[in-house]
């Protein structure tokens, strides 16, 4: 091949491509520059999950503290405090023992899960660590009672670990007390 061909041959090449790039560059962005914009589609957006109140009471969570979620998330991320009325609180979490009076080193022994219909149980903390979250969503999927759903929270940034770590109780109040004071606005 000859000079001459290949150096046609280089500026077919480089027609062919500055074409693309014209078309491309007149097309409309897609793209949302953030701080100017803002996403305003968010119908199948799926965040953090979040507890979802009681409808009679927006300050208490639905959640029955079944543990299903606990349970079924792969990721460990959640966990969940809580007690049957009557009965004190443990301050120190009990040992799975290996035999008699000998714990399992670095083991912690649930309460065991009872059926709903018979205990009542109040839920004392739940927290979601989504470093770790997944947002599989088996945890919305096989809660009994409906108690979980997918936050809308887009806008999550932040420069330190321990800002991700949800204690989801208190956003559910914290929720219900500024909804509260913008219909008394």
């Amino acid at each position: 091949m000859t000079t001459i061909q290949k150096t046609l041959k280089g500026l077919w090449s480089l027609i062919v491509g500055l074409k693309v790039t014209g078309k491309e560059f007149c097309r409309p962005w897609i793209t949302v520059h953030y701080p100017r914009q803002e996403v305003d589609n968010l119908d199948s957006y799926r965040g953090h999950i979040d507890l979802v109140p009681l409808s009679d009471n927006p300050r208490v969570a639905r959640c029955i503290v079944c543990r299903r979620c606990e349970d079924v998330c792969p990721s460990s991320c959640i966990r969940i405090e809580g007690h049957v009325p009557g009965e004190e609180k443990e301050d120190s979490p009990r040992q799975l023992l290996l035999i008699s009076n000998v714990p399992l080193p670095d083991s912690v022994a649930r309460e065991p899960v009872h059926s709903t219909d018979k205990f009542l149980r109040i839920l004392d903390g739940f927290t979601l660590n989504y470093n770790l979250c997944s947002l599989c969503g088996l945890c919305v999927q096989t809660c009994p009672v409906s108690s979980l759903a997918f936050s809308k929270d887009v806008y999550l940034a932040s420069g330190s670990r321990k800002d991700f770590e949800f204690d989801l109780l208190k956003r559910l109040r914290d929720r219900a007390g500024s909804a509260r004071l913008k219909k008394a606005a």
